[in-house]
């Protein structure tokens, strides 16, 4: 696999943010990420001390009455797995990046559809596929 993002940089995108989800009242969990050197089935780890070789980093976060989730994991290769509950439907984006702050763009956009505040390049909680937002 191409080694394209700076996992580091995208980690610092969600810590940022975490404040602003909280104040939303959104319940973040910790920070994950993936290992490439380790046996599989590789584990995710809330220490980013223990990880050799990142080859992904993501966030769980859930809406205060936890009936409502995103899951966002961005990849070193440069997509994203975009997993959201929404409304008691399962969606699923996996945009492509090139960029820490192209993964930013899309956790903005994710929690403002979470959220339900526009804009919305998702249809989080749709029953169609998603489309492509970012290039």
């Amino acid at each position: 696999m191409d080694y394209i993002i700076d996992l580091n940089h995208a980690a610092a995108e969600i810590v940022s943010r975490l404040p602003a989800w909280t104040a939303a009242g959104l319940l973040p969990g910790p920070i994950t990420w993936r290992d490439e050197a380790a046996s599989w089935p590789q584990r995710l780890e809330v220490e980013r001390v223990v990880i050799t070789d990142p080859d992904s980093v993501g966030v769980f976060i859930q809406s205060a009455d936890e009936r409502n989730a995103v899951n966002i994991v961005l990849y070193q290769g440069g997509w994203v797995d975009l997993d959201g509950l929404v409304n008691d439907v399962i969606t699923a984006e996996c945009p492509k990046i090139k960029s820490a702050e192209e993964f930013g763009v899309v956790l903005d956009a994710a929690i403002a559809c979470f959220l339900d505040s526009p804009p919305c390049p998702f249809e989080l909680g749709a029953t169609r596929p998603l489309g492509r937002f970012v290039s």
